[in-house]
């Protein structure tokens, strides 16, 4: 018993200095709760569609790029966010820190490029991909918001087919930047407190 009790006195603790968004919307997280970082969840992203993969993609190849389109609100296809944009830029940086080739979507047709806005990609523009661009794989997300929920789900998805290559899906718990970003705010009704100061700096800090 004192060694269950000290275990979780250590994870409890780590989770405490660290901070982590999978507490958001339960009661810890006031204390252990944290925002969605953007830049660990494109990296985790990256990390799940490249090692599944299947077949695997060809890293350090010119001449089969990896396209990593805009994630769009599942409820709009032709809405994306700030939020999205920067899970984009993140996703896109992993592929390259791993050794993929990456280039923006230069297209027009159905693949509709906004200023401001991002790439859009639904699946029907594959096929138009595929005449213009020899790419191996594209990156294509959507996402659906219940209030502070977001359900994410992202594809690798050969073009050539429309084949699904590999699949990331997550819930998150959105904090009140990530509302930001997507033009959302926090109701004041809420239940659940936003994630303090980290409990680390409150302790070294005050």
């Amino acid at each position: 018993m004192k060694h269950c009790l000290f275990l979780c006195a250590v994870l409890l603790l780590a989770a405490a200095l660290a901070g982590c968004s999978r507490l958001n919307c339960t009661p810890l997280e006031q204390l252990l709760g944290a925002d969605v970082n953007l830049v660990s969840l494109g990296a985790n992203i990256s990390d799940t569609l490249i090692a599944r993969s299947m077949p695997p993609l060809l890293p350090r190849q010119p001449e089969q790029p990896v396209f990593i389109t805009t994630p769009v609100n599942n409820d709009n296809l032709k809405s994306t966010s700030s939020f999205a944009r920067s899970l984009q830029n993140s996703i896109g940086a992993e592929f390259v820190r791993q050794g993929f080739v990456v280039k923006e979507i230069k297209l027009r047709g159905n693949v509709v490029i906004n200023q401001g806005e991002g790439e859009f990609m639904l699946s029907r523009d594959l096929m138009e991909l595929k005449e213009k661009q020899r790419a191996q794989a594209v990156v294509v997300g959507t996402y659906t918001l219940a209030d502070r929920v977001m359900y994410l789900s992202i594809r690798l998805v050969r073009p050539g087919d429309a084949t699904i290559l590999a699949v990331y899906e997550k819930r998150l718990c959105l904090d009140a930047h990530s509302l930001q970003m997507l033009g959302l705010q926090l109701s004041e009704e809420d239940p659940i407190p936003q994630p303090g100061e980290p409990l680390l700096d409150r302790l070294l800090y005050w």
